[in-house]
C-alpha cells in the first residue's frame, strides 16, 4: 500500500479572480475506493487534472503510482474491439514486433557469421557478442511481456468483461459499432488491467441504464484503487468505502460509503448553523458595544468646548485618559469580533426551489393505447400503454436503446413516427428538459429572450442552485455540463406548465442539488413524466413505473 499526499496546494485558472484551492493538504491511501464529491463548478474535474499534471500549481503532490483518467479519447474507433483494448493496456504489439525482429537479425547474423567462416561453429552462437545483443533485447522484451500478462491478455479481457456482462461478441467488432455503454465498460476494464496504476474515474454512469449502474458498481467493488466522481447515491454507497469532499473551504477524507458522509456533514452543518447564528448575535452585540464606547470617549472630548479656561486642562487630561480607555476597550472589541468571524463557518446550504404550476379542467392528461415507436424505419417500442394523470408522477424505465427518449418526444409532439392510439389534452402547457446540452450557447440573456423566460425569476432560480454571480457573465458554451443542465432546469422551473416531461434530468448535477430538485418535487407535486437512472431519486419521488421493453 503507498500514499498520494497533497501538501499546500493552491491553483487559479488564468485571469481568474478567485482560488479554485488555496493551501489544501491532505492523504489518500491507493488502496482506497475514494467517491469524489462537490458541487459543480466547485473544481473535482480541475483536482483530476491536477493530478495528472495538466496545469502548474503552487504546493506538492507526491504519489508512486500512475494516474489514468477516464473516460478518455479513442483513436482510430474503427479498430477491432479485442485490438483497441490490448492497446489501452500496453504496447503488446510493438513488443511482438520488435521480439520477432530480435530473433530474425539473430538468426541473420548467425547465417551470416557461418557464411564468413566457411562452416558451422556451434560454439560461435553462444559466445558471439552480436547474437548476445540481440538475444538479450529479446529477453528483455519477453520480461516486459510477462509482467503485463501479455501470453493471457486476451483470456484476462474476456475475464473481466464477463463480470461486466459484455457480450464477447463486441471483441471482434470495431469499436465504433458498439453502444455508448458499452464503450465505457470496454474502456474501463482496460484501465483496470494495466498495472500500477491509480485510475480517476469521472462520472461513468451517464451513459449506463439502471441495470448498468448495477453491474459496473458490483465490479468496481472487486477493486482497489480510484478516486470515483459520481452524483448516484446509490451507485456510490455500493462501491466507495471513503469519501473526498471539495467543501466551499476545503477538501476532506472522512472513511465510509456517501450515506454515512452525508449523515455526519448533515449533522455537522446543523450543529454550525446554530453556532453560526449564535456567534451572529455576539458579534452583533459586541459591534454594539463598541459604537458606543467609540460615542462615549468623543463625547468626552467634545464637553472640553463650552468648559472655563480653567477647567479645560484638568477635562482635557481626564477625556484624554477615558479616551485612551475607551480607545482601549474599543480595540479589544474589535479583535473579539474579528475572533468571532473568524470561526464563522461557511455551510454547504441549499435554498427551497419553486415551481410554477397550473391547474387544468380535466384530470386526464395523456393517453396511449397499444403504442408502438419507430426509428429510422425499425420498430424501437411496442405495445405501449400509458394514462398520465394530473399529479401523476411517472418514472419511464427501459434498457438504453428501448425508446424512452423517443416515448417523450412523442408526448411532446415531434414528428415520430408511430402506430396505435395517442390522446393529448388541447391547451396542455408543457414543459421540457432535454437529455442533450451540447447545443447551447450565448449569454444568459440572450437564453431568457429566445425562450421568453423573466430573466429575474431565471437567475433567481439558478443562484438558489448555487450559480454564483460572477457566472452569469460567462458564454452558455463554457459552463460546466453540469451547470448546463441546470440552466435547462432553472428555465423549466420558471416556465408555467400543466406537464413536466424531463428526459435524464440529473445528468452531471451535483448530490446537493439532486436532493433540493427532489424536495421541490415532493413539496409541490407536479404532474411529471421523467426518464432517470438515478435508483434514489427514481424510487423517492414517482408515483408510478412504466416499463419499456
Amino acid at each position: 500500500m503507498s500514499q498520494i499526499t497533497v501538501n499546500d496546494l493552491s491553483f487559479s485558472y488564468d485571469k481568474a479572480y478567485d482560488m479554485i484551492f488555496e493551501n489544501v493538504s491532505f492523504q489518500i491511501d491507493t488502496d482506497w475506493k475514494l467517491g469524489f464529491i462537490g458541487r459543480n463548478g466547485r473544481g473535482k474535474t480541475t483536482f483530476l487534472n491536477l493530478l495528472l499534471g495538466k496545469y502548474e500549481y503552487r504546493g506538492s503532490i507526491s504519489a508512486s503510482v500512475n494516474f489514468d483518467y477516464f473516460p478518455f479519447d479513442i483513436e482510430h474507433e474503427d479498430r477491432i474491439t479485442m485490438d483497441l483494448i490490448k492497446d489501452i493496456i500496453a504496447p503488446f504489439r510493438a513488443w511482438e514486433r520488435e521480439m520477432e525482429q530480435c530473433i530474425i537479425r539473430d538468426q541473420q547474423y548467425i547465417k551470416e557469421s557461418h557464411v564468413a567462416n566457411g562452416s558451422y561453429n556451434s560454439e560461435l552462437e553462444s559466445e558471439d557478442s552480436g547474437i548476445s545483443h540481440h538475444m538479450d533485447r529479446y529477453g528483455e522484451l519477453q520480461e516486459l511481456y510477462q509482467k503485463h500478462d501479455g501470453y493471457i491478455i486476451e483470456e484476462l479481457i474476456e475475464k473481466e468483461l464477463g463480470k461486466l456482462r459484455v457480450d464477447l461478441s463486441v471483441l471482434f467488432r470495431p469499436f465504433v459499432t458498439l453502444s455508448f455503454g458499452e464503450r465505457t465498460k470496454i474502456m474501463l476494464a482496460a484501465l483496470f488491467l494495466k498495472k500500477n496504476n491509480f485510475l480517476l474515474i469521472d462520472e461513468p454512469t451517464n451513459h449506463l441504464d439502471m441495470e448498468g449502474r448495477e453491474v459496473l458498481a458490483d465490479y468496481l467493488l472487486t477493486k482497489g484503487g480510484f478516486i470515483l466522481v459520481s452524483h448516484d447515491r446509490a451507485f456510490l454507497d455500493k462501491c466507495i468505502d471513503h469519501v473526498l469532499s471539495i467543501n466551499k473551504t476545503n477538501i476532506e477524507v472522512q472513511k465510509g460509503n456517501f450515506s454515512s458522509w452525508y449523515h455526519n456533514k448533515t449533522l455537522n452543518d446543523n450543529y454550525e448553523i446554530e453556532r453560526n447564528k449564535q456567534l451572529k448575535k455576539e458579534i452583533a452585540s459586541l459591534s454594539e458595544a463598541a459604537r458606543r464606547t467609540a460615542g462615549w470617549s468623543y463625547k468626552i472630548e467634545a464637553s472640553k468646548i463650552g468648559s472655563h479656561v480653567g477647567d479645560r486642562g484638568f477635562v482635557g487630561h481626564k477625556s484624554a485618559k477615558m479616551m485612551k480607555r475607551a480607545k482601549a476597550i474599543e480595540s479589544r472589541k474589535l479583535d473579539a469580533i474579528e475572533d468571532k468571524r473568524g470561526l464563522l463557518k461557511d455551510i454547504e446550504q441549499t435554498d427551497s426551489l419553486k415551481m410554477n404550476l397550473l391547474s387544468f379542467h380535466s384530470k386526464r392528461l395523456i393517453e396511449l393505447e397499444d403504442v408502438s415507436l419507430f426509428y429510422d424505419n425499425n420498430e424501437i417500442a411496442s405495445n405501449i400503454n400509458l394514462l398520465v394523470r394530473a399529479d401523476d408522477r411517472i418514472a419511464i424505465r427501459g434498457a438504453n436503446g428501448s425508446g424512452k427518449s423517443t416515448l417523450l418526444k412523442l408526448l411532446l409532439g415531434k414528428d415520430i413516427r408511430y402506430t396505435g392510439n395517442v390522446f393529448v389534452a388541447k391547451g396542455l402547457n408543457i414543459s421540457y428538459v432535454s437529455q442533450d446540452t451540447s447545443y447551447l450557447d450565448g449569454s444568459l440573456t440572450d437564453f431568457t429572450e429566445k425562450y421568453g423566460l423573466d430573466e429575474t425569476i431565471f437567475k433567481t432560480v439558478l443562484r438558489q442552485m448555487d450559480f454564483e454571480r460572477d457566472q452569469f457573465d460567462k458564454d452558455i458554451s463554457d459552463f460546466s455540463q453540469g451547470q448546463r443542465k441546470k440552466v435547462l432546469l432553472a428555465k423549466s422551473l420558471s416556465e408555467p406548465a400543466h406537464l413536466f416531461l424531463w428526459d435524464e434530468p440529473l445528468n452531471f448535477i451535483d448530490v446537493f442539488s439532486r436532493v433540493q430538485i427532489e424536495e421541490l418535487i415532493m413539496d409541490f407535486c407536479p404532474t411529471l413524466v421523467f426518464i432517470e437512472h438515478d435508483r434514489a431519486f427514481t424510487e423517492n419521488i414517482a408515483t408510478k413505473e412504466i416499463n419499456l421493453i
